[in-house]
């Protein structure tokens, strides 16, 4: 009979498999990210649920409170505000069970009941309270999911092709869904109007966050693929638009702001209209940037008003890069911003490079500032290049 150890069944080799056990195990609870990633990743969920719930804290009125009662206050607060994102016959049951902790704790022992299952009875509640949440957030995981297929079928997933224009685009929302929104596609041709076909460029802001700005944004996507089919010219065409957005803005509480930008690719003439978004940078062959700014207010303001139109003339080897408020307000574990001055300090030292490699290269830059950091907000590029 061969020695334990020869057999595979030797302590040698039953600590090795007990090892790929527990490795196969955490690997499996961990998705394989390092510890310091997920130390990472916890902190920013941990921070992001506390500025959640210490917005319903009136901070003010506990700025007189002394440092001992305030603490018992924010407590009570927070406790509260927690409390009441549950329904009520899970408070009530919550309750129960911090009934049953209390008494454990305290010693406190009702008539008929040991203290061992006091506890007992207190972690099981604790645990099938929690698996009742957890089934809720599985069953708007998979909605969002679904929803956020939709929203990926709403924008194009490749560039059209225009001779001399080289495209590339991206957007990652902060949540399953988002408010940005990009486009690109050929127009029809204006009636007395230069033949060739212009191409217009769009990328939108939708105010809010998740599914209500998911919602604004797939109605904006539709009446701006609607309009955009009868031959209107540029500031004709955001009017029509802007008139729509009044009309389901509640009352300017919901507005968006956008980037018209029409392009002829014959004339290389760019027209374009900022309606109270961000700045596009216009990066010359040369090195030299311009920004796009003429412009005016956030579609859904006021209806019924002509919009302000911008042009420049566009040469072999300039770069347009247009971006939502997401690109400069992206924040570090610091809480620092990623910033406008520092996006401009990456556009002069750009290398030139088609549209792609540009937006790959950007998103690298963006990403690595953040690293683990959650963000709060989309992050949307358009990137076109002039061949």
């Amino acid at each position: 009979m061969p020695p334990a150890s020869q057999s595979g069944k030797g302590p040698i080799a039953v600590l090795t498999k007990a090892a790929r056990g527990i490795g196969s195990f955490w690997d499996r609870v961990s998705d394989g990210l390092a510890i310091h990633t997920l130390w990472a990743q916890f902190f920013s969920e941990a921070h992001a649920s506390y500025s959640l719930y210490q917005r319903e804290v009136d901070w003010e009125a506990l700025r007189k409170v002394s440092r001992f009662r305030k603490f018992f206050k924010v407590s009570r607060l927070l406790f509260w505000a927690m409390l009441m994102k549950l329904s009520p016959s899970r408070r009530v049951f919550l309750l129960i069970v911090f009934f049953f902790l209390m008494s454990f704790a305290l010693e406190f022992r009702p008539a008929g009941i040991p203290p061992e299952p006091q506890f007992l009875i207190a972690i099981g509640g604790l645990v099938f309270l929690l698996a009742l949440e957890l089934a809720d957030r599985v069953t708007m995981k998979r909605d969002l999911e679904i929803a956020r297929e939709i929203q990926h079928w709403l924008v194009p997933q490749s560039p059209p092709r225009v001779p001399g224009v080289d495209i590339a685009f991206s957007s990652r929302p902060a949540n399953t869904v988002g408010g940005d929104y990009y486009d690109a596609f050929l127009l029809q041709g204006i009636p007395g109007a230069s033949s060739s076909p212009r191409l217009l460029l769009v990328v939108a802001d939708v105010a809010g966050k998740s599914v209500p700005a998911a919602l604004l944004m797939a109605t904006f996507q539709a009446s701006l693929r609607t309009i955009a089919k009868t031959a209107l010219s540029l500031p004709e065409l955001v009017a029509r638009i802007n008139d729509y957005a009044c009309e389901h803005s509640l009352g300017g509480r919901r507005f968006t702001t956008a980037f018209f930008a029409e392009f002829d690719p014959v004339t290389r003439a760019l027209t374009y209209i900022r309606a109270g978004h961000d700045v596009p940078v216009l990066r010359r062959s040369s090195g030299e940037i311009e920004r796009l700014e003429a412009g005016d207010l956030p579609l859904g303001i006021t209806s019924g008003k002509p919009f302000v139109s911008g042009s420049a003339s566009l040469r072999s080897g300039d770069l347009l890069i247009i971006f939502t408020d997401g690109v400069t307000e992206a924040v570090n574990s610091q809480d620092e911003e990623f910033g406008e001055f520092r996006l401009l300090q990456v556009l002069e030292t750009i290398p030139a490079e088609n549209a792609t490699a540009t937006l790959a290269r950007l998103t690298s830059i963006v990403t690595a500032f953040t690293g683990t950091a959650r963000q709060y907000d989309d992050i949307t590029w358009l990137i076109v290049r002039v061949e």
